[in-house]
């Protein structure tokens, strides 16, 4: 078997080892994350809860994710990845089964801050374990597909949650806490599994031939030793690195415009007329089909073009003019959903191309902690978004400047990724790697 067979093989055998089973536990952790926004169809209503509030709920999660965010990424890197992401999923899926406990706005707040930090170092601590399999030609696909689950738990989300919102009254509970219950067991039950299937390395790696093994290693090895070749940085040097703070801003503009979309497209879908919550979950589940389809078209065209910097840039220009385009034209439902649907296709393509650039250079602990802390950063963002439109509504008393302010953070961090991405391909084209046109 020739050198080309022989990686086709192995990269289709870890890809179909690893990759179903990611996307099914990042289907449930979002879910998890986001149900907030179609229990807010009633909540709110039952607790009291202005726009406001609910915006800093919903948002607080990301300050406990944010806190906790490097030390878990360290913990996962020292412990091992199966044993630390199985640890996060239980603990996320028991304190969101316990959001169904909610009587107020403080154990609002209180439990939702409680579920950042659990879940803190999952998404950044999946991203740098792909780093441990796949070598960098590959990974903006992988990530794409990894990061399908994103769209797709929105997708199925939407409908479902519409349809367990209508178990109101069903052994005496709201069909909101129904919701955070049903949405939060599977976690708990996939954190178990997780701890037994999940391999930390290539090198433990018994589901692949000795050959397979040492293959895979050497080509992730030389890797590292060419990007450590032009500096290999410390943990304190890549935490203060401007690069990695830079990254960290774009990546806070999108989840901006992601979250911001995220929390308050059941309301704003609500505003159309009189639905009921399974009409609007069908509704919302629109834009995300079109995420779906685009986010693994333009992961798979980054790869095959090995092209980052535009494959970034449109993307964000992408969300930002739907984003502006649906504010325009908000009194027009159809017009609305399908600028939003435009807008979703440019945020969700761009993450998977976007976590592609930090392994160009940093490796080691320094990814690990330069990868959580760009994730921190930019997760405040899932704060900022949903708080700011919030009391932009409540202002104002509609959508319309929420989205402008959603549209126009998006494209601030379309300019920046640019200005950014050509830095980081002189870094790359030093180290004698290839980051794209």
């Amino acid at each position: 078997m020739n050198e080309q067979v022989l990686e086709q093989v192995i990269i289709k055998k870890v890809t179909w080892r690893l990759i179903p089973f990611l996307v099914l536990t990042y289907f449930v952790c979002y879910l998890d994350r986001v149900n907030v926004g179609f229990a807010a169809l009633t909540m709110n209503k039952d607790l009291g809860f202005t726009a406001t509030i609910f915006g800093a709920g919903a948002g607080i999660f990301f300050l406990g994710y944010f806190l906790f965010e490097v030390p878990s990424n360290l913990a996962l890197q020292k412990y091992g990845a199966r044993f630390w992401i199985a640890r996060i999923m239980i603990s996320w899926g028991l304190l969101s089964a316990a959001m169904a406990m909610v009587q107020g706005k403080t154990s609002f707040i209180i439990i939702r801050f409680l579920l950042g930090a659990a879940e803190a170092g999952f998404f950044p601590g999946i991203i740098l374990y792909l780093t441990y399999w796949f070598p960098a030609r590959y990974r903006a696909a992988i990530v794409s597909r990894f990061m399908f689950a994103i769209p797709v738990s929105l997708l199925i989300g939407a409908p479902v949650s519409g349809l367990i919102l209508n178990m109101n009254g069903v052994l005496g509970l709201a069909g909101w806490k129904w919701l955070f219950i049903f949405e939060g067991i599977p976690s708990v039950v996939l954190g178990f599994i997780t701890f037994y299937y999940l391999t930390d390395t290539p090198a433990k790696a018994e589901w692949l031939e000795p050959n397979e093994r040492q293959w895979l290693q050497a080509q992730l090895d030389r890797e590292r030793a060419s990007v450590e070749s032009v500096r290999k940085y410390t943990l304190g040097q890549a935490l203060l690195n401007p690069r990695v703070l830079v990254l960290g801003l774009v990546y806070f503009t999108l989840q901006i415009g992601i979250y911001g979309v995220n929390m308050w497209l059941p309301q704003i879908i609500k505003r159309f007329g009189s639905l009921t919550t399974l009409q609007i979950g069908l509704i919302a589940a629109i834009p995300f089909t079109a995420a779906a389809i685009g986010m693994l078209a333009w992961g798979h065209s980054s790869d095959k073009k090995f092209e980052r910097k535009l494959h970034l840039t449109v993307a964000f220009l992408l969300g930002a003019f739907g984003l502006l385009g649906s504010a325009l034209f908000s009194t027009n439902p159809v017009l609305t959903i399908t600028l939003l649907s435009l807008s979703s296709i440019g945020l969700y393509a761009a993450m998977p191309v976007f976590w592609t650039v930090p392994p160009i250079f940093l490796t080691g602990t320094a990814a690990a902690g330069g990868i959580a802390l760009i994730n921190s950063i930019g997760n405040l963002g899932g704060f900022a978004g949903p708080f700011t439109v919030g009391w932009i509504r409540d202002a104002t008393g509609n959508f319309i400047y929420g989205l402008v302010f959603l549209g126009v953070s998006v494209l601030v961090g379309g300019i920046i990724a640019y200005i950014c991405c050509q830095r980081v391909q002189e870094t790359a084209k030093a180290s004698g790697k290839a980051a794209g046109r």
